[in-house]
């Protein structure tokens, strides 16, 4: 019968570290050997191993049980892998830590296969909401729904006529709102679309649907209550054991502001934070003008938090009608946005 549990080891090297047994000056026995493991190297030499010896966060050795051995002694902590697989440290490439947070703290519409079920898990939500307090939430995508369209301001007014909505799409470029939101915004017919965004209006009526895209959601995302101190360092902290639970030992948190790189160095300093982060700083702006003049922080806090990139987003999101078309999307009359010109590369350098 095949094991299926999988532990993800990331420390000082990669699997395809030391494939050797120690020389003769490796005097110091190992803190702790895994053994009788299923151990995928990506090393192309010696793919497969059946232990690990570790010493100070550091792989001192990857090979065969036996070979193991020669780092054991006296005080070296032996743990029998009964023949589960352990893989290299699994690395989320693009990430917003803070937003998967949040998510959990408030409405996690991450998974929904249906429309039907988005609607019931909103109208879960609002049954537990007092009148007029704000429903919040992100992670849906309508995608694989069918149909795949978006949902409407007139779908959610059906389950929630007496609380403002605002739930964000997956990809962070879009969110649908519902007709209370619209009214707190000032948002009707004749609104304008933002530079840079779109307000999706109702080919016959020329009413708001509801999907507001890219640089548009801040109309109504400004009315959104503030979080405090405690809600954003929460939502970290949220983030955080998401996804270590997800298995990830390290995340590309793609985008912050360095309020958020303070609030993450406190809770790392504090001793609350364990996965690996590499920060990139939001630009443009006085954030990366800050990362510039005063350069990236590479391995601090044991090697965990890195700060050395800039993002920028020059467009908007595929999925979500934003992207930048040299022609209109089949399913759309919009060639989507650019939300920067070139010009900010010289910006940022300067």
């Amino acid at each position: 019968m095949m094991r299926t549990t999988v532990f993800a080891i990331a420390l000082g090297l990669a699997l395809g570290g030391p494939l050797a047994p120690p020389s003769s000056s490796q005097s110091k026995p190992a803190d702790v050997v895994f053994h009788n493991g299923n151990i995928y190297t990506v090393n192309e030499r010696q793919p497969h191993a059946e232990a690990i010896a570790i010493k100070a966060g550091t792989i001192l050795f990857v090979g065969s049980n036996a070979g193991a051995r020669e780092y054991g002694g006296a005080g070296t902590r032996l743990v029998d892998l009964r023949g589960h697989t352990v893989v290299p440290g699994l690395v989320d490439s693009h990430y917003h830590l803070a937003g998967v947070g949040s998510r959990e703290m408030t409405l996690n519409l991450e998974g929904t296969r249906s429309l039907e079920e988005f609607l019931g898990k909103v109208g879960a939500r609002v049954r537990l909401t007092k009148p007029g307090e704000w429903v919040t939430g992100r992670g849906w995508i309508e995608t694989f729904w069918k149909p795949p369209v978006f949902p409407t301001r007139w779908d959610l007014d059906k389950i929630a006529p007496h609380n403002p909505v605002f739930l964000s799409r997956a990809d962070g470029h879009a969110a649908v709102v519902n007709s209370a939101a619209l009214t707190l915004a000032g948002i009707d017919k004749g609104t304008s679309d933002p530079s840079g965004g779109e307000i999706m209006k109702d080919k016959a009526s020329g009413e708001p649907t509801g999907m507001l895209v890219d640089r548009a959601q801040g109309l109504v995302g400004r009315h959104v209550p503030a979080s405090s101190e405690s809600e954003l360092e929460q939502a970290l902290l949220l983030g955080v054991k998401r996804s270590l639970e997800l298995g990830w030992t390290q995340v590309q948190n793609a985008g912050s502001p360095f309020s958020e790189v303070e609030r993450l160095k406190k809770l790392y300093a504090d001793g609350r934070i364990k996965l690996r982060i590499y920060q990139a700083i939001r630009g443009p702006g006085a954030d990366t003008q800050r990362l510039i003049r005063e350069g990236a922080e590479i391995g601090t806090f044991g090697q965990r938090f890195t700060v050395r990139t800039i993002k920028v987003s020059l467009d908007g999101a595929l999925g979500s009608k934003g992207a930048a078309l040299l022609e209109p999307y089949a399913d759309h009359d919009t060639t989507g946005f650019v939300l920067a010109s070139a010009g900010i590369y010289g910006a940022m350098a300067t």
